[in-house]
């Protein structure tokens, strides 16, 4: 499971759908970044909720599998962080990938609601308020070993390793945002 995990984490939405839609290679455009955030960027809403849907589906899916089959909840953690790694290392695509998130949730869902809610509330505020969908991701992560300790506490750990993983892909978001460098949101920049 954890070698079908990172195969699947492997499938990069964004450049299989921009493939697909004949859209911009988010690659090579914007923040080069194949995630959803730069093809919002590039390419619109649609694509980007379309890749939005499939990061998080390579997360959930092995993850759920691995559930119905009864494996313990450090190894469902394990399966799930293994997602990442595709999505963020994936070997269909010369190893370079997004920072994770959408997989992230994708892999948290099938084995928590509870914490998830708490999780994409937190991600939803703090995007509102400070208009960095960088800094949204990089808060949610802070706190989600909290909200996993608070409902699931066999989960911690592997939440845990999965959050310092996630915000270390996002060093070079951070780097910006100290050298007010960062873009905003595609939401912040519209209402303007």
């Amino acid at each position: 499971m954890i070698i079908i995990a990172y195969l699947c984490g492997s499938l990069s939405g964004a450049m299989i759908i921009c493939h697909l839609m004949k859209l911009n290679n988010p690659s090579l455009y914007g923040s080069h970044n194949p995630g959803a955030t730069n093809v919002l960027r590039i390419n619109g809403r649609l694509p980007a909720v379309f890749v939005l849907i499939f990061d998080m589906l390579k997360g959930a899916i092995p993850v759920y599998i691995a559930y119905r089959l009864g494996i313990s909840p450090f190894f469902l953690g394990i399966i799930g962080i293994s997602a990442c790694l595709g999505h963020i290392f994936p070997c269909f695509f010369h190893f370079r990938g997004g920072k994770g998130v959408a997989t992230a949730l994708g892999m948290m869902a099938p084995i928590g609601l509870d914490f998830t809610g708490c999780f994409l509330l937190t991600w939803f505020l703090v995007l509102i308020i400070t208009g960095y969908s960088s800094v949204a991701a990089i808060v949610g992560f802070l706190f989600a070993p909290l909200y996993v300790w608070l409902f699931k506490p066999e989960l911690t750990l592997p939440v845990t390793m999965l959050s310092c993983l996630i915000i270390v892909r996002h060093s070079s978001n951070i780097m910006r945002l100290l050298k007010g460098e960062e873009s905003k949101s595609f939401y912040h920049r519209s209402k303007k």
